[in-house]
């Protein structure tokens, strides 16, 4: 490629005319590179996000003029630099400084959960309805009690139960094995989540009935306590690990509907596409419902176990619902650059 005629000067090399004509472009792109290398993608605008890629193909197709027209090697020295420098900004990840466990935690799951609000707000409403039918039904008549409550799970727990035998099941645990015990109990709620979400396959419905029952027992021992003059105790003793438990558990059940839902509202998609699509949406959220249910395994298989003090429980109640609102509700709002490359 030349320059016209009329613009050209004797005894000038032709990459003296192509680069003035392209050197614009790239300025621009290498001061693009210099800035998303050193800071990331979040410092550059949305209009320089938007200009990048034609920069980066520009440069690409300057590149292969300069090759083809054996244009002098600083030229074409240059351009493969700046056009390799660009494909790492365009295609590489950007994130030197944090680890693709960090970005999850903090970006990704937070953004996903966003996303699926409506599925949440359903997911809680079902487990809520089954707190407070089981509740009503309890506090009129204890023997509901039973209906909704393993005898296995409630332990002794129960009407039968004595108010002093229920007040010291608040205040006494294993103290020996608490790891083992914190291990199972993760283990244990974590099948349960990751059972919400699977059946979730099945149209929603059998996640939703899961959310219902789990609903009716915890309705059922507010219930049982309450009624004993126990409430405050009770939710000293739950609370700590329920806050992150609870919230994993709807977490579940809300992936759970989401796929129930790519299946059933398929939109202009087929069922094939939109199971992979949502269904990959769902696993981030299951994903993060596992960091949830372990911080409760180790609450409750630990922290329950040695603190005593219904004051430090529920100090710990309010310190778990404030790191955990603002995880779901803030992190990640400043990160949508990368997603909106």
């Amino acid at each position: 490629m030349t320059a016209p005629p009329s613009s050209r000067r004797a005894g000038q090399p032709r990459s003296f005319y192509f680069r003035r004509e392209r050197e614009n472009e790239w300025t621009d792109l290498e001061m693009m590179v210099d800035s998303a290398l050193t800071h990331g993608l979040k410092r550059l605008s949305d209009e320089d996000l938007q200009r990048l890629p034609a920069l980066y193909r520009s440069a690409l197709s300057s590149l292969m003029v300069a090759r083809e027209t054996a244009m002098d090697r600083e030229l074409v020295r240059y351009l493969e630099a700046l056009a390799s420098r660009a494909y790492l900004v365009v295609y590489g990840n950007r994130r030197p400084s944090r680890s693709v466990f960090g970005t999850f935690v903090l970006e990704t799951f937070p953004r996903t959960v966003r996303t699926i609000w409506a599925e949440i707000l359903v997911s809680t409403g079902i487990f809520l309805l089954g707190v407070v039918i089981s509740l009503a039904l309890v506090l009129g008549d204890p023997a509901w009690f039973f209906a909704f409550v393993d005898a296995g799970l409630a332990a002794g727990r129960n009407p039968a139960a004595s108010t002093e035998q229920l007040r010291e099941a608040l205040y006494s645990g294993p103290k020996e094995g608490l790891t083992a015990f914190s291990s199972f109990l993760f283990t244990h709620n974590a099948q349960i989540g990751m059972l919400s979400f699977a059946l979730g396959i099945a149209a929603g419905v059998p996640t939703a009935l899961l959310m219902f029952s789990n609903g009716l027992m915890l309705g059922a021992f507010v219930g049982l306590y309450a009624q004993r003059g126990l409430l405050l105790p009770l939710l000293g003793w739950l609370l700590p690990h329920g806050v992150p438990e609870i919230a994993a558990l709807v977490l579940c059940g809300a992936a759970g509907l989401h796929l129930g839902r790519a299946i059933v509202f398929t939109g202009q998609l087929s069922v094939r596409e939109s199971i992979k699509r949502c269904g990959r949406r769902a696993a981030q959220i299951v994903a993060g419902a596992i960091l949830l249910f372990s911080v409760a395994g180790i609450v409750e298989g630990v922290f329950r176990q040695v603190v005593l003090d219904d004051g430090i429980r529920l100090a710990l109640v309010l310190f778990n619902a404030t790191w955990l609102a603002l995880w779901v509700f803030a992190a990640g709002r400043g990160a949508t650059t990368g997603a909106r490359t």
